[in-house]
């Protein structure tokens, strides 16, 4: 595999894959609209948003990735994904896994640089070729010098959408979640403490990867921290007549304006509906106090909350798998280790 050739300024990078160097007119017209990226071109400007909770959404329809730190946009790649009888599994996905120089066991050892694993089954975003069309056996290829910037970013626990329709990242605050993590009258006595702890947490020190999974049609809650369950039961539902839009939020610090928690929000199909982030779903989820005490005690920046109206099966989520698949891999998908 061939290392991508890349243009390096200041603050952005566009990566070409064998076309050469894009002049700096075309390097500004390619930031201002990503649609015009060629198969194996990427755009990465981490200055936009140097620290705070990464976010990844996979448009298959673009065939498009989106990085955004803090809801602010800080990479653009050209992707591919599963080809036809092998196709890319849609929904809400945390990086379970990483590692640098893997090796499939499966497809003839052929390389997967730079693996971000989704799931256990086979799913993964990683270094490989851009045809221009979807191509892969079920992962998320990536150019190569971007699969490696991208590695250097993420984390365990980092959320991916993979989506047919999608929101960028929409900044919501509220002052509590589940009916009882905050509520307005306690929030003056616990937001400074709270405020500290945030904005002191260092991002490149490891830490608990935290993820909390509603399923309004389950009526259920699970809270999971490195994959394992230490949480879960069942919630109450405010006019559980209305539909609810399915919707990730990511945990980006305190707002004491609004006193009351600072999210990420973004919405998500696997359809091409039209689609906004809800920042009232939130207010219609209500927790049982042990459940309420568990998120409470490990919320961190980057922290994952995802509510959907899927149900919570083992179609959508097995062992350590924190997965809310809208849309089933191939049958034919081989377990990848």
């Amino acid at each position: 595999m061939q290392q991508g050739k890349g243009l390096t300024r200041r603050t952005a990078l566009v990566g070409l894959a064998a076309s050469g160097f894009a002049a700096p007119s075309a390097l500004a017209a390619i930031a201002t609209d990503p649609a015009k990226l060629k198969p194996g071109q990427f755009i990465w400007t981490p200055d936009a948003a140097p620290r705070g909770p990464l976010s990844i959404v996979v448009s298959i329809k673009s065939q498009r990735l989106f990085a955004h730190r803090n809801g602010i946009k800080v990479a653009v790649s050209t992707v591919s994904t599963g080809k036809k009888g092998h196709e890319t599994p849609t929904g809400v996905f945390t990086v379970l896994e990483k590692d640098k120089d893997h090796v499939s066991n499966i497809y003839e050892d052929a390389e997967m640089p730079f693996m971000n694993r989704l799931t256990w089954s086979g799913i993964a975003l990683h270094a490989g070729k851009l045809p221009g069309y979807p191509a892969s056996h079920g992962c998320v290829r990536l150019p190569y010098k971007f699969a490696e910037l991208l590695y250097s970013i993420t984390k365990v626990g980092t959320p991916v959408v993979i989506a047919g329709s999608y929101t960028d990242p929409e900044s919501v605050s509220h002052p509590g979640v589940f009916g009882g993590l905050y509520d307005r009258a306690e929030f003056a006595d616990i937001a400074d403490t709270k405020r500290k702890e945030l904005a002191s947490a260092d991002d490149s020190a490891p830490k608990p990867a935290t993820s909390v999974l509603v399923s309004t049609k389950d009526r259920k809650i699970v809270v999971m921290q490195n994959g394992d369950v230490v949480a879960e039961g069942s919630v109450a539902i405010s006019n559980p007549d209305k539909p609810f839009k399915s919707n990730v939020f990511i945990l980006s610090g305190t707002d004491s304006a609004a006193r009351g928690l600072r999210w990420e929000a973004i919405g998500y199909d696997d359809g091409d509906g039209a689609l906004l982030p809800d920042a009232s779903t939130i207010e219609r989820i209500h927790g049982g106090p042990d459940v309420v005490a568990a998120i409470r005690e490990r919320m961190v920046p980057g922290m994952v909350l995802v509510i959907t109206d899927d149900s919570i099966t083992r179609e959508t989520q097995s062992g350590k798998d924190f997965v809310v698949m809208t849309t089933a891999a191939a049958d034919d998908e081989p377990p990848q280790k």
